[in-house]
């Protein structure tokens, strides 16, 4: 029988060397993803000379006049500056000539972003099919260094578990939100928005791409990334027009929190998340996007009549949710020990169909793991109605049996 001759010293410590490289890798990667989320929520002033700088020169790049510049303290107020023509932009930007006179200005500009993400696109996605699946809960702060050490490809960790962070971060959680909330007030007047700051996830993205040294850049590539990037550090959004710029401000107030992937999230207890000079801007808690009333004034009523159940779960844990049982007059089904988190109790209340849609139970329960001020938050979960008692509730919520849930010794 013969055996795999074993690696020499030499070889251990190339391998050694490359796993640390690889770590350090992303551990940059991390740092340079943190310093983007911070741009994408930065409530500095806009640099305003910087801004205009930039924008002029990705007007001068596609053979535009250097247009007039319309400042205006929010997205909102962009309609108000005379941004109303929505431009016809082009369906496949890659197969497409580099300039074409008949194009808007948008339509231009939009070419170039989008020729420079397709060549960065193409060349992450064979690298993700070359080295495989990501086997690590993205979510987790730790997955990308653990991830690391056991063998995963750098450039996949970045990809899957790094980078994530600050898409949620600053797409999901501001960029979105403040999207609904202008489609819901009468629509973004142009049709194409450039988002500045709150283009993070993909302007910050290749430029983490680039100064990890994961990726190469071709030198024109480089200086038009050189380009975008100034803008996500200087302003907001802006719509390109032909003659006129509209610029908007920054936002003058984000407040914000931990998020589990390492990013952050929305979250004010005590006014808007998101706040502009004019006004304008959302109420968030725990990154859930909610109406001012979550905040100022809950409401059995109201929260009867939030059709929303995750603002109505948020409404409900201002009040708090024994208060609301109380308040809202649920019929208590039950009450027992937890068998999976000793000390605490679970409680099983009706819950009525004429405000919750559906024939349902609510079970209340204390979370097994501490809070970050070293508390356990008590929560609500919906389950069935057929459900007899707070055990078999607990236990079908975990997708067990009664007797199984009670012989756990405890529960996260």
């Amino acid at each position: 029988m013969t055996h795999p001759t074993p690696p020499t010293r030499g070889a251990l410590r190339t391998a050694a060397d490359a796993r640390r490289d690889a770590l350090d890798t992303v551990r940059r990667a991390i740092r340079i993803r943190d310093e983007w989320i911070d741009e994408g929520l930065s409530a500095l002033p806009a640099d305003r000379p910087a801004a205009e700088a930039a924008i002029s020169e990705l007007y001068t790049r596609v053979r535009r006049p250097v247009p007039r510049f319309v400042w205006v303290p929010s997205p909102a107020a962009a309609t108000d500056a005379g941004v109303s023509a929505r431009p016809t932009l082009p369906p496949r930007f890659d197969a497409l000539p580099r300039h074409r006179d008949d194009w808007p200005t948008a339509g231009l500009i939009a070419a170039q972003y989008a020729r420079l993400g397709y060549r960065i696109g193409e060349v992450v996605s064979l690298r993700r099919r070359r080295y495989g699946t990501y086997l690590f809960d993205p979510w987790r702060t730790d997955a990308p260094e653990q991830a690391v050490r056991q063998g995963t490809d750098a450039m996949l960790v970045v990809s899957r578990a790094v980078i994530p962070a600050l898409t949620r971060t600053v797409r999901d959680s501001v960029l979105v939100p403040l999207r609904d909330l202008l489609n819901s007030e009468g629509g973004d007047p142009s049709g194409y928005s450039c988002f500045g700051q709150h283009g993070v996830h993909q302007v910050g993205a290749y430029d983490l791409w680039r100064r990890s040294g994961l990726l190469r850049f071709r030198p024109e590539e480089s200086e038009a990334l050189d380009v975008w990037t100034a803008l996500a550090r200087s302003c907001g959004w802006w719509w390109p027009g032909d003659e006129v710029c509209v610029v908007s401000e920054r936002p003058v107030e984000v407040r914000a929190e931990p998020a589990p992937d390492g990013g952050r999230r929305p979250h004010s207890l005590d006014g808007p998340a998101v706040r502009y000079a004019d006004g304008w801007g959302f109420h968030a808690v725990n990154g859930t996007r909610v109406p001012e009333w979550v905040i100022t004034d809950p409401t059995p009523e109201r929260i009867a009549a939030e059709p929303n159940i995750e603002v109505r779960r948020c409404a409900i844990e201002r009040i708090g949710w024994d208060a609301y049982t109380e308040a809202a007059g649920l019929r208590l089904v039950g009450a027992a020990p937890d068998p999976g988190n000793p000390g605490s109790e679970l409680r099983l209340f009706d819950l009525p169909s004429d405000t919750w849609g559906t024939p349902a139970r609510l079970l209340l329960a204390v979370n097994g793991s501490l809070e970050r001020d070293g508390t356990r938050r008590r929560y609500g979960l919906t389950v069935p109605v057929d459900l007899p008692d707070p055990v078999a509730a607990a236990a079908w919520t975990y997708g067990l049996g009664p007797d199984q849930y009670a012989r756990l010794q405890r529960r996260t």
